[in-house]
């Protein structure tokens, strides 16, 4: 049933521009981990109902979600981090060929690494978690200080396939990887600052905001 459902609203979505279909398509053939539709079609909508003037993302991958990001947003500016070479590459190829360069700022580079450098560039009104997902409590904590006053945070993949509701799973590397989500998710919605609901779009979407 849920398949169906997640089918029948994917079938419901707009035709999305010639750029990012063929973004999609590079996604599905060379496995790059991109947002699934529903999700970044749920994401946009709360970032237009925010209206933020700047966000951060951790993971640009591709820059198919910054893109979209600037696409729905012309009055935004993205700032993104993305640590692997090639994704690195292929992003700003992307993004310099949308013109949508002016508003998305690439940075390459470990986002565990340069937190302590990103304040030059706050404070951001939105933060957008899509990268290492075991790493996910430590980017949280790294970069919600550069937030402004009433910042929202998103964190993608926190069902992880629908994985988090398992209770066995055979692969020793994915059960690790699980369970650091559901440590996660746990840790967020227990936070004494923070207020979380997780929505199950896509695959998984958390939104956080100060209390």
């Amino acid at each position: 049933m849920q398949d169906r459902i997640h089918t029948y609203i994917e079938s419901l979505i707009k035709k999305r521009e010639p750029i990012f279909a063929e973004m999609e398509q590079y996604a599905l053939e060379h496995d790059v981990p991109i947002m699934e539709l529903s999700g970044i079609e749920a994401l946009l909508h709360m970032l237009r109902i925010q209206g933020p003037a700047k966000i951060l993302e951790i993971g640009t991958a591709i820059g198919y979600s910054a893109m979209r990001m600037a696409d729905a947003l012309p009055n935004t500016t993205i700032v993104t981090i993305e640590r692997d070479t090639e994704r690195f590459n292929e992003a700003i190829h992307n993004i310099s060929r949308s013109g949508l360069d002016r508003q998305i700022k690439v940075i390459h580079a470990d986002a565990l690494e340069i937190s302590d450098k990103m304040k030059d560039y706050g404070p951001f009104d939105a933060l957008f978690i899509d990268a290492a997902k075991g790493q996910y409590l430590k980017f949280f904590e790294m970069y919600t200080p550069y937030l402004s006053e009433n910042g929202i945070i998103f964190t993608d993949n926190v069902l992880f396939k629908g994985l988090v509701v398992e209770e066995y799973i055979e692969s020793k590397r994915t059960r690790n990887l699980v369970n650091k989500i559901k440590n996660y998710n746990e840790w967020l919605m227990n936070h004494n600052e923070y207020i979380t609901s997780i929505i199950p779009v896509g695959d998984g979407l958390a939104i956080s905001k100060k209390r």
